[in-house]
C-alpha cells in the first residue's frame, strides 16, 4: 500500500449527501447502511466516523477523497482464483465500522477526515483514467480501509468502471444492510470477505460487530453469481477455537459451496494486540481441516510453506504454482481444466 503525500494546500469541499438514512426529531439522523443502524445527532459521526450529521443531513465526508492508491497483483488482495497472475488499481479511504484491536491498516481505517491530513481528491472519472493508464491492469479494487463506509464514491466508481469494461472488486469485512448491498452487487465482480470468527460471542468481543449480518452478506454475493473468496485472521486466543473453526468450514460448504476459496492469514503484533504471532503449527491444523470440506485452502503471511499452490481437488495435481504474489501456472488448460484428470478448477478469467 503508498500512502498518498499530505495535500492539506488543497481545497475539500465535502459535499456529497449520503444514501441510506431516515432523518428523525430533533435533526438527529438514523443511518441505514450498515448493521450498526447509528443514531447521530448534528455535528456528530457514525461509528465508521466518516459519515457527518450536518444541520439534519447525512454527508458522506470521504466522497472523492483516497487516501492510499497503488496497482497490485490480485493475489495482494487476497483473490487467488479470479484473474490468477493479473493486475488491479487499488485505492483506500478513511474509516471503518469495526473495531479490530490488531488491525493492520489502523492509521487510515480508525480515523476520520479531521485526524488525517494527507487527503487526494480525486473524481470518479479520474480514478477510472488511473486505471486505465495500464493496458494489463483488470480493474478497479476498493480496499486498504473497509470501502462500504464509503459506499457513496465506491458505487459510483463502479458503475462507470463497469460502463467502461473494467472489473470491480471490493475486499471488506461485509458489514453492510442488504437494500445498500443488492443496489451495488450489479456492478460488483470479485468480493474476498474477512470473516473474523464463526461465533457471536468472539464476533461481538473483536469487532464490535455481530456475525449474522456478516454470513448473510455472504449468501446475498454467492447468490448473485459474484467471484467470492473468503479471508480469516487467525488471532491467538480470539478465534482459534477448532470446534468453532469446523462449523465454520462445514457452514461454507453448505451455503456457499466446496469451491470458495479459504485463506487463513497467519496473525502478527499490530495496534493494539501484542500477542506473540499465530504458531504455524496451528495454522497448519486449521488448513488441514478445512481441506476436508472445502477444495482450496491457503495459508497467508507465511511464506514457504504448504497450502501455498493451486492443486486439483481431484487427482491432486499441482494446477497453479506460486512465489509470492507471483505465479506459473502448470497443469491447467485453456478451458480451465486439470490436465492429468480434466476436472474444472473453479477459477474466474
Amino acid at each position: 500500500m503508498v500512502l498518498l503525500e499530505d495535500l492539506s494546500n488543497l481545497a475539500f469541499v465535502f459535499d456529497m449527501e449520503a444514501r441510506f438514512y431516515t432523518p428523525t426529531r430533533d435533526d438527529a439522523i438514523l443511518c441505514e447502511l450498515c448493521p450498526h443502524r447509528c443514531l447521530i445527532f448534528p455535528g456528530k459521526t457514525g461509528k465508521c466516523r466518516v459519515r457527518t450529521n450536518r444541520a439534519g443531513k447525512l454527508y458522506a465526508d470521504t466522497y472523492q477523497q483516497l487516501a492510499a492508491t497503488h496497482f497490485d497483483p490480485i493475489e495482494k488482495k487476497p483473490l487467488y482464483h479470479f484473474y490468477p497472475g493479473s493486475e488491479i488499481f487499488s485505492i483506500g479511504s478513511l474509516g471503518c465500522n469495526f473495531r479490530c484491536g490488531c488491525c493492520q491498516n489502523h492509521e487510515i481505517s480508525q480515523t476520520g477526515v479531521a485526524g488525517f491530513p494527507g487527503l487526494q481528491e480525486l473524481t470518479v472519472d479520474q480514478v477510472v483514467g488511473m486505471a486505465s493508464t495500464k493496458s494489463a491492469n483488470i480493474g478497479i479494487a476498493y480496499t486498504y480501509n473497509e470501502p462500504f463506509v464509503w459506499y457513496e464514491y465506491m458505487f459510483d466508481i463502479a458503475v462507470e468502471a463497469k460502463d467502461r469494461g473494467l472489473k470491480n472488486v471490493a475486499v471488506s469485512n461485509g458489514y453492510i444492510n442488504e437494500e445498500p448491498l443488492k443496489k451495488l452487487l450489479p456492478f460488483m465482480d470479485a468480493f474476498n470477505i474477512d470473516l473474523k470468527a464463526f461465533s457471536a460471542r468472539a464476533y461481538k468481543s473483536f469487532t464490535n460487530g455481530e456475525l449474522h449480518y456478516v454470513m448473510n452478506a455472504l449468501s446475498l454475493i454467492c447468490q448473485a453469481g459474484c467471484h467470492l473468496e473468503i479471508t480469516m485472521l487467525v488471532v491467538p486466543g480470539i478465534n482459534d477455537d477448532l470446534d468453532a473453526f469446523r462449523r465454520m468450514t462445514e457452514w461454507i460448504a453448505e451455503r456457499l459451496g466446496t469451491s470458495v476459496p479459504l485463506h487463513l492469514s497467519r496473525y502478527f503484533p499490530r495496534y493494539n494486540y501484542q500477542e506473540p504471532p499465530t504458531a504455524m503449527s496451528l495454522l497448519t491444523r486449521m488448513a488441514e481441516l478445512a481441506s476436508e470440506r472445502l477444495d482450496y485452502v491457503y495459508l497467508g503471511n507465511a511464506p514457504g510453506v504448504e497450502f501455498q499452490d493451486t492443486r486439483c481437488p481431484q487427482c491432486g495435481a499441482l494446477v497453479i504454482s506460486r512465489q509470492g504474489y507471483y505465479i506459473s501456472r502448470k497443469e491447467i488448460d485453456r478451458q480451465g481444466q486439470c490436465s492429468n484428470c480434466g476436472h474444472k478448477i473453479v477459477i474466474s478469467e
